[in-house]
């Protein structure tokens, strides 16, 4: 054991559950690079990890197939009253599902060692950041959070000195019975897959999946569905928001905050470089963002978690090219294909398919076959420390003030490609009725998906009541607010040509952003917001017809008013939980298209 642990509430808990998963030997991390690189052996040794020849320090591993993405309909919010969730979440009584758990639990983890994860969202010491410690039985877990969280003994320092920490337990579900051989993805089969939230204790426990936001607890289920639980209770904001800093040529700094559903271009706008000359743009986080009010009654965020996990298909030198360079070395692949030099490979990469590649079943490939070679959520797990976009202030403990919203979805017609809300309210209704058309990341609906503030598989409590949250908020922000706009970068021409080049370019609209911060550019007010004109954004040097620009910033108040009825199915499932004041922007919507003003 590396260190000495202290605190009697955590060595009771350890105890505990000991005792209930029955695990072979214990295994208390430290978060050093040994450590990092002894796992990584071992799992090399047993068949589960393949080291990369093309990139240093890099491994590749292939999940079980059934176990290939976060599983919603396995993702439960347990509290003692069922309103408290809402319509949107899958509840259990906490009694109940902790009945079922446990039974699971009892031996689950014999054959196996237990890991003990000491870890911090955000920065040890800052106020914003929380403590918290998981258990799990998988090695690979624990080599992704050495990545994706701060590990190690200045947290257990920390929780030794009476600091308060999040119980976060987590097993794989597959138990080794004497002389059994284990297989390289051991997980347990879908109908006994748990992820599971304890809002009202502060604790999460999760079973049956070794796979990304099912078992790297500190990624969506601590850092979004009980931090937001937990934020609403104190008084700040959890939410599902890259962070940047955007520097104009002058050297004066803005911080973005930005919302997009999944496969909208969030990681992309993150580490987005600039085609404007002279404008820099620094990544503080691609994923999540903690929001409390400082004493310069300001919004000040942090970036929670110290990675990245992010989707590897589409990701590319003309997408992202920060982020390929980012993951040239010292990166954990999960589900992309194997080329046969010993590189990865997955759809949408730069460059001509693979003659021939291994694929994410560990099948032999060929650009014939009608499957893809990488699954398509193939994984990247690297340190944010490494981008090369990173930000110098990424880390401070007090995080940088909030001078800018972004909302945004993914689609084809009706909304412009920027709008600014007229007031902070009517910025809470813009995040409200984020939508999306389905995209591969989604594809169970038909027509558009209403994913509020792009956090609503992530809301650990009523959507309504977080509706509420953001209202009281800007309550107590007053005059200091983010100002809020609304971006779709995807909309099409009527030959289905996409309008708006995207990528780089879409610094323009951040620019825009800016200088309506500063009073220096127009906009003229439409029935859904301030849209610029076409002599507002800076175009220079941009290859675009005046047709198309014109098409981009279009808004029709008749295709708005066949919105409103899609709005109101949506809200109508809160019932009389929905806030007055959300209702009020709708009906004022209405009032304006009306008017068409």
């Amino acid at each position: 054991m590396p260190y000495q642990v202290t605190n009697k509430k955590l060595n009771e808990w350890v105890n505990d559950i000991t005792e209930l998963c029955q695990p072979e030997k214990l295994h208390w991390c430290d978060g050093t690079q040994d450590e990092y690189n002894l796992l990584m052996a071992q799992m090399v040794a047993e068949g589960r990890a393949i080291p990369l020849k093309k990139c240093p320090n890099s491994f590749l591993f292939r999940s079980d197939p059934s176990d290939v993405a976060r599983v919603e309909s396995r993702t439960f919010i347990a509290t003692k009253n069922r309103e408290s969730v809402g319509p949107t979440n899958n509840w259990v009584d906490t009694d109940e599902l902790k009945q079922t758990m446990t039974a699971l639990y009892a031996g689950c983890m014999k054959g196996r060692t237990m890991y003990l994860i000491p870890f911090s969202m955000g920065p040890v010491g800052s106020p914003i950041s929380k403590l918290a410690v998981q258990i799990t039985d998988s090695s690979y877990v624990v080599c992704n959070m050495h990545i994706m969280a701060r590990v190690g003994t200045e947290v257990v320092a920390a929780i030794n000195n009476g600091e308060d920490f999040i119980e976060c337990l987590h097993s794989v579900g597959a138990p080794l019975q004497k002389g059994q051989k284990d297989v390289p993805w051991p997980c347990a089969p879908i109908e006994k897959k748990y992820i599971s939230h304890f809002p009202e204790e502060n604790s999460i426990w999760s079973f049956g999946s070794g796979y990304g936001g099912n078992a790297l607890l500190g990624k969506k289920c601590l850092g979004l569905r009980l931090a937001s639980a937990i934020a609403k209770r104190e008084g700040w904001m959890a939410e599902h928001m890259l962070i940047l800093r955007l520097i104009n040529p002058q050297g004066k700094k803005y911080h973005v905050a930005a919302a997009f559903p999944s496969a909208c271009g969030k990681t992309n706008l993150a580490m987005i470089q600039p085609a404007v000359p002279g404008w820099k743009v620094e990544c503080i986080g691609d994923d999540i963002a903690w929001m409390k009010v400082a004493q310069d009654g300001k919004l000040h965020a942090i970036n929670p978690e110290a990675g990245f996990f992010g989707v590897a298909p589409g990701t590319s030198y003309k997408s992202n090219p920060v982020c390929m360079e980012l993951i040239k070395e010292g990166t954990i692949f999960t589900n992309c294909a194997l080329t046969d030099d010993g590189d990865v490979w997955w759809e949408g990469m730069d460059g001509e398919k693979p003659l021939h590649a291994i694929d994410w079943k560990g099948n032999n490939w060929n650009p014939a076959h009608k499957e893809p070679a990488a699954h398509g959520n193939a994984r990247f797990t690297a340190a944010a420390k490494r981008c090369p976009a990173i930000c110098p202030d990424w880390e401070n403990p007090q995080g940088v003030p909030i001078d800018i919203f972004i909302f945004g979805g993914r689609r084809s017609a009706v909304v412009p490609l920027v709008t600014e809300a007229f007031n902070w309210d009517h910025g809470v209704f813009l995040g409200a009725t984020v939508a999306s058309e389905p995209t591969a990341a989604v594809l169970d609906n038909v027509g558009i998906r209403y994913d509020p503030f792009a956090i609503l598989p992530f809301c650990g409590y009523n959507m309504a009541d977080y509706f509420q949250h953001q209202f009281d908020m800007g309550d107590k922000l007053k005059s200091k607010a983010p100002r809020i706009f609304y971006v779709n970068w995807f909309r099409k021409s009527q030959d289905g040509g996409w309008l708006w080049p995207g990528f780089g370019e879409n610094i323009r609209a951040l620019i825009w952003m800016c200088e309506r911060i500063e009073g220096r550019a127009g906009a003229k007010q439409t029935p859904i917001g301030y849209v610029p004109e076409e002599k507002d954004l800076d175009l220079t040097g941009l290859s675009i017809t005046q047709a198309k620009i014109s098409e981009l910033l279009s808004v029709d108040p008749e295709v708005w008013k066949a919105e409103i009825p899609k709005m109101e199915k949506f809200f109508s499932q809160f019932g009389d939980h929905l806030p007055a004041r959300l209702r009020k922007q709708l009906d004022e919507l209405k009032s304006r298209l009306s008017l068409n003003v």
